[in-house]
């Protein structure tokens, strides 16, 4: 029993020794995560301080001097525009947040601002200007190899065309690979989504999960059964054919086949909309401003997506208007906005595809003067006749002069930078195409501001004239209303009741062509906002265009140089027959040629669907 107490007794301080112990493990770990948190939560303030330094100051690697001027300056200017904002927020909200002695403290706070943040924009304008000197003597030599400045990469690299085409066309294979994946998981489920009406699902003979290659397929299929030329005999043929297309054209198309799958088929009030989903914007306007003699040289026009994407935006909200529980309201335009997103990217890459089909046709187009088959003199007489041919379109000249000036000047620029002493002459061609953006830019905030005042016009004389129609009808009403009252009213015989409703339709009619005639008057102040952004497009998109083109490293800069000068041989062609022309003066707007001109255009577009659906058969 002794020995016993004496072993619990050493037991004890043992027990005691290895709680100590674990508590002194405890507290020390505690103290190396709380230091660990301190560290964590300290590199996280130092990310966000250095991401607003970088946001507040420019300090991104300069190309070359000029690129360190031009960040020093902006770096400078930046800081004192935020010292002084400082200085006058700063006690501001310390009052609001502790009166005067708030006010005080905001005020010392944004003095120091006032002070330290000017004397730090020009610490890294010096800083950068510096990088910028030092960076110019790579900058030469790079620019000399025939290099580009990547300014996502911020470094010097070799660009080549074919690579980009290749790129471009990689990711398009993705994303449509993506699409038929999505779209095949999508069908894989054997259970039919819930729709509103299935009528077109039922002609085609599809499932409501059917992907949009099955949907295509079953078309082709169920179309041959039908096709008028196939069944002779059959005098619904052609109603079935029709039916089978609306169906196939509703179904095909993501944002009409949602609208179809949530409300059924469209109301016949709602043709006009069912009419513009079926056009297509690029056939529109390539017809509405003839630009298809000019589309290897411009691509499709930029107002063409923009009116895409519009539209598509005008079906997403007639689906959002439709709804009635805010929940799923709100859940669309979340779902919109990332549609947008997503759409933003989509035209970037578009942008991008366009500007490599230009530069490649345009390689295409001057190969012969290049490899030496064609003399520059029949060159030159072959970019004659072509501008020639292209003059006789609608806004033909126009579109030359625009061109021409693009090309002359991006070639100009090229050759300046390459040829002349120090890029003298390059710098000066820079100024130029400044200068005509400047004036493009003042064109369209002109041509904007004559638009809105004349839409403007437009909405209050009409909204005037049915005020007045239905100032008289409620005029009418209580006449009605009081005659009722006194007992004096009699019973209208059913002449009057149809004299009535023809007077009210004709009101109706007079009402429709007022409004008609009145944006009628308007149109041609819409055309000009319409080509001024035109403009700009081509002038941008061209700029891009020639860069890739003199830039393209598969062929030595000697043949960079020379297919400059055949741009500029090729420019100064479209120029001259463009202005003789009068490509150079204000483009004529007959209200009566834009209004026919607008009418082939919806024929045509409308016609190439029937086309391709007849061709697919």
């Amino acid at each position: 029993a002794n020995q016993c107490r004496w072993l619990g007794g050493l037991e004890a301080p043992k027990n005691a020794a290895a709680d100590d112990h674990i508590l002194a493990q405890e507290s020390k770990d505690a103290e190396l995560a709380k230091k660990a948190q301190e560290q964590e939560l300290m590199e996280h303030d130092m990310e966000e301080a250095s991401q607003i330094f970088n946001s507040l100051f420019s300090t991104r690697r300069p190309k070359d001097g000029f690129a360190g001027l031009s960040s020093a300056c902006k770096s400078i200017v930046k800081g004192s525009v935020a010292g002084a904002v400082s200085l006058v927020a700063q006690p501001i909200a310390g009052a609001q947040a502790d009166g005067v002695k708030g006010f005080f403290g905001g005020l010392a706070t944004g003095v120091a601002s006032a002070v330290a943040l000017p004397v730090t924009g020009i610490a890294v304008g010096a800083y950068q200007i510096a990088r910028g000197v030092g960076n110019s003597a790579e900058a030469v030599k790079a620019s000399k190899q025939g290099m580009q400045w990547d300014h996502e990469k911020r470094e010097w690299i070799f660009y080549y065309l074919d690579k980009e085409k290749e790129e471009l066309d990689k990711l398009e294979a993705e994303k449509n690979a993506g699409k038929t994946a999505s779209g095949e998981a999508a069908s894989a489920d054997t259970a039919e989504r819930k729709v509103k009406d299935r009528a077109y699902y039922d002609l085609l003979n599809v499932s409501t999960n059917a992907t949009a290659g099955e949907i295509k397929k079953a078309y082709y299929k169920e179309a041959r059964k039908v096709h008028p030329d196939k069944c002779p005999n059959d005098p619904e043929a052609a109603g079935k054919f029709q039916a089978l297309g609306h169906a196939y054209q509703t179904l095909s198309n993501e944002q009409t086949r949602a609208a179809y799958d949530k409300n059924g088929p469209a109301e016949t009030g709602n043709a006009d909309a069912a009419v513009m989903n079926e056009i297509d914007p690029y056939v529109f306007f390539a017809v509405m401003f003839g630009s298809t003699l000019v589309e290897p040289y411009i691509g499709e026009l930029w107002i063409a997506t923009t009116a895409d994407t519009v539209m598509k935006d005008a079906v997403s909200q007639q689906q959002m208007m439709s709804e009635e529980e805010n929940l799923e309201r709100m859940q669309e335009e979340a779902d919109d906005i990332a549609g947008k997103v997503a759409m933003a990217e989509e035209a970037k890459l578009k942008q991008r595809k366009r500007e490599v089909k230009i530069a490649m046709n345009m390689r295409t187009r001057i190969e012969p003067y290049m490899d030496g088959s064609v003399a520059e003199d029949l060159f030159v007489l072959g970019c004659q006749e072509e501008a020639e041919k292209i003059a006789k379109g609608s806004f033909g000249a126009t579109f030359l002069v625009t061109i021409g000036t693009a090309l002359q000047l991006e070639a100009d620029e090229f050759l300046g930078f390459q040829k002349s002493f120090m890029g003298v002459d390059g710098h000066m061609t820079r100024m130029k195409k400044r200068a005509n953006s400047v004036q493009s830019n003042f064109k369209i905030v002109s041509s904007g501001l004559k638009a809105a005042s004349a839409g403007r016009k437009v909405y209050k004389e009409v909204e005037s004239a049915q005020q007045k129609v239905v100032q008289a009808r409620e005029q009418e009403t209580l006449k009605a209303a009081s005659a009722a009252v006194e007992g004096t009213a009699t019973e209208k015989t059913a002449e009057e009741i149809s004299k009535e409703e023809k007077e009210k339709e004709e009101t109706d009619a007079a009402q429709a062509a007022l409004a008609a005639a009145k944006i009628e008057e308007s149109i041609p102040a819409i055309l000009e906002l319409a080509w001024a952004v035109n403009v700009r497009d081509i002038s941008r998109t061209l700029r891009k265009v020639c860069k890739k083109l003199f830039s393209d490293a598969s062929v030595s800069v000697e043949e960079r140089q020379k297919r400059a000068v055949a741009v500029r041989i090729m420019g100064k062609e479209f120029f001259n027959v463009g202005k003789e022309a009068g490509g150079t003066m204000p483009i004529k707007t007959d209200t009566g040629d834009i209004k026919a001109r607008a009418e082939v255009a919806v024929m045509t577009t409308m016609a190439k669907v029937s086309v391709c659906l007849l061709l697919n058969v």
